[in-house]
């Protein structure tokens, strides 16, 4: 019998400034999946824009071959789109971007693309996130072609504002995953799968 040579995605985390900590909702997520990894930052209290999105590309070399999915959470969500823009060939095949920050309050817009992400993306955002207005959200969701949700008043998404585990990021992840698996589908079926009909 052939084997299937696809490999489900694997699941990048993508921090914002400070790291995820132990009750972030990141971490809960990054547990769910055993294959996942998470980007390390050299100094995570300094937000470098470039640094950072180097670090994503790093991190994924070191861990092989394969395609990736991305969930980033703040400063990270940044980066993470500036890795997308800065190589066209990341193994990154869908992402979500929770919380992003607001790129000028870093004088970093003009660094970022203005234009659709070159993978599908969705953007979760919050009514009253102090790191991003809804509204400022709403417009880089359209730049990049994100599909947007908005999940009311609930801060920043992160630990303070009460969020531990994210049953939404982790649907979202599996939804991800499945639809990898439908793209890869053969169109025909192999011979064993005819045996049915015997």
């Amino acid at each position: 019998m052939l084997s299937n040579p696809y490999r489900s995605p694997r699941l990048l985390i993508v921090p914002g400034l400070h790291d995820s900590g132990h009750g972030h909702w990141q971490t809960w997520l990054q547990q769910q999946f055993r294959d996942s990894r998470r980007v390390q930052q050299r100094d995570f209290s300094q937000p470098d824009l470039q640094r950072w999105a180097d670090r994503i590309k790093t991190t994924l070399d070191a861990a092989g071959p394969g395609e990736w999915i991305a969930v980033a959470h703040s400063f990270g969500a940044l980066a993470l789109v500036r890795h997308l823009a800065d190589h066209a060939d990341s193994p990154i095949r869908q992402v979500l971007l929770v919380a992003p920050a607001e790129p000028d309050k870093f004088g970093l817009a003009e660094s970022l693309p203005h234009h659709r992400l070159p993978v599908p993306s969705s953007l979760i955002a919050s009514q009253n996130d102090p790191w991003m207005s809804a509204a400022s959200a709403l417009r880089w969701a359209s730049r990049w072609g994100s599909s947007f949700s908005n999940l009311g008043a609930v801060g920043h998404i992160n630990t303070e504002s009460g969020f531990g585990p994210f049953p939404l990021a982790k649907r979202w992840v599996e939804a991800a995953k499945a639809r990898s698996a439908r793209e890869h589908r053969p169109s025909h079926a192999n011979f064993s799968e005819w045996s049915f009909a015997v």
